[in-house]
């Protein structure tokens, strides 16, 4: 199965396409769709919705998973991450791709064994998971794998239980 992990955002999406051979998750493609700053919010958000569906239709992923937002202190922010984080749900569910969502802690949870890593032990763990050279950049990248890689493992996990659950 081919799965699509988000990192969103209005600046930076980030963006990891893994499969899940067996018990391994291999990477496909990453990398990010990056706006304009100053550009009016539509623009910015038609161009993370375009490159969102371009990257759907080229990788063809069966599911889509994203982190949950958390925000704090900044409204603005999240208000225009939000919206940008509507055009991309938009994306996949055009598509009849399933969508998850996780939290951070969660993400950190699957990928570290502890739902409070810092941020480079996410990062390096991933790397390893993937074998990779380096660790992706911008940091939304490998951000947007680990999301890929924790519902690789999530689903298999997820779809056992719904077949007991529904017998």
């Amino acid at each position: 199965m081919r799965f699509l992990g988000i990192d969103p955002g209005i600046a930076i999406v980030g963006f990891g396409f893994v499969d899940k051979i067996g018990s391994k998750v291999v990477p496909v493609q990453y990398g990010c769709i990056q706006t304009e700053a100053h550009t009016p919010e539509e623009e910015r958000l038609l161009h993370v919705y375009e490159g969102m569906v371009q990257l759907i239709d080229k990788y063809k992923p069966d599911a889509v998973a994203l982190e949950k937002l958390f925000f704090n202190r900044n409204v603005t922010t999240a208000m225009s991450v939000s919206q940008a984080r509507g055009v991309m749900v938009l994306a996949a569910a055009q598509k009849g791709l399933p969508i998850a969502e996780y939290t951070p802690m969660q993400i950190k949870q699957a990928i570290v064994g502890y739902g409070k890593a810092e941020k480079r032990q996410v990062q390096e763990m991933v790397k390893m998971f993937l074998r990779l050279q380096a660790i992706p950049k911008p940091d939304d990248v490998a951000d947007a794998l680990a999301v890929a890689v924790c519902h690789a493992h999530s689903y298999t996990l997820n779809s056992k239980l719904n077949e007991v659950l529904r017998k």
